[in-house]
């Protein structure tokens, strides 16, 4: 088994404010880029509107026997879907179920997902490209 990892950011001027979205998917041969402003939310809504179109890219990539590793700065987010915090905000469900929904299909495919909560100066590029879209 090999690694991909991925580097998901979210973020948001203001709370609510202006917000973007960030994801870096290195498979070892490419590394894949994507940011994109996604207008007013907060913070936690676009953490995770970053990890689901993160997920939702390597369902497409359908990556098969690899162990995947997800960095992101948002230790909620992180905790929350390792089971660890309920999900109370009804904003946020519907992601949660999104992101939980796409890593039952990664998985099926023999992968491995670990979820990791960084701290942000090692998440520097994800939050990088998320300010990018804010300042576009």
């Amino acid at each position: 088994m090999s690694d991909i990892t991925i580097h998901t950011d979210g973020a948001a001027r203001g709370n609510p404010g202006p917000a973007s979205i960030a994801y870096i998917i290195n498979t070892g041969d490419e590394e894949i880029e994507f940011f994109q402003s996604i207008g007013n939310t907060t913070n936690n809504q676009a953490e995770y509107r970053a990890m689901r179109a993160a997920t939702e890219r390597l369902v497409e990539l359908g990556p098969r026997e690899k162990t995947l590793i997800f960095h992101s700065d948002s230790e909620l987010m992180v905790k929350q879907l390792c089971g660890e915090y309920r999900v109370k905000d009804a904003n946020i469900r519907p992601l949660f179920n999104s992101i939980e929904a796409n890593l039952g299909k990664l998985r099926a495919n023999q992968n491995t997902v670990v979820l990791k909560a960084v701290r942000r100066e090692y998440n520097k590029r994800a939050d990088a490209l998320a300010n990018l879209a804010l300042d576009r």
